[in-house]
């Protein structure tokens, strides 16, 4: 069954930067399932894939128009320590839920100065070209669920987030 809208795709992928340093890689876990055409990934990899079938593997670059987007300087901004609550440790590469008039957006600390922290508001992969190697697992028709809601259900619940603007959360995703 090849890859189209609408179908349930399974793919083990690496995922590297223009150095070749490994950014991601489901070896030793479990491969991505998305969904195929709804913006569950990045646009340029959608493309890449679209016709392929279980069994076919691909190489390809990503340029940043067509993953994550440039950098954008405006997203980077200065907030107040107190901002983040009592008693919470922030420090550079921490990353942080901010809600907002936007919605739920990751925010990662730049540089704490005193009590003025820097965050940058960019996805980390922004402005980078992104070299994939992909290989198809299986495709498979999608549930009406799935459908209906845009995205392969797990066995997961939804959840559902808060918009309290200038209200920061700890997320523990900072690489130590």
């Amino acid at each position: 069954m090849e890859i189209k809208k609408d179908r349930v795709v399974t793919i083990d992928y690496t995922l590297r930067d223009d150095t070749g340093r490994l950014i991601d890689s489901s070896a030793g876990s479990e491969p991505l399932v998305y969904l195929h055409g709804n913006e569950n990934i990045i646009p340029g990899l959608e493309k890449e894939l679209e016709g392929k079938n279980p069994g076919e593997a691909i190489e390809c670059s990503i340029k940043p128009g067509d993953a994550y987007g440039d950098r954008d300087e405006a997203l980077v901004f200065k907030v107040q320590k107190k901002d983040f609550g009592e008693n919470v440790e922030v420090a550079p590469g921490m990353q942080f839920e901010a809600h907002g008039e936007n919605g739920v957006q990751i925010v990662t600390v730049v540089k704490v100065d005193g009590e003025e922290v820097t965050l940058d508001a960019n996805h980390p992969l922004a402005g980078e070209t992104l070299h994939f190697d992909v290989k198809v697992v299986d495709v498979r028709e999608a549930t009406p669920e799935e459908l209906e809601h845009g995205h392969v259900h797990t066995g997961h619940d939804h959840e559902e987030f808060e918009e309290d603007e200038e209200d920061f959360e700890v997320e523990d995703s900072s690489e130590s």
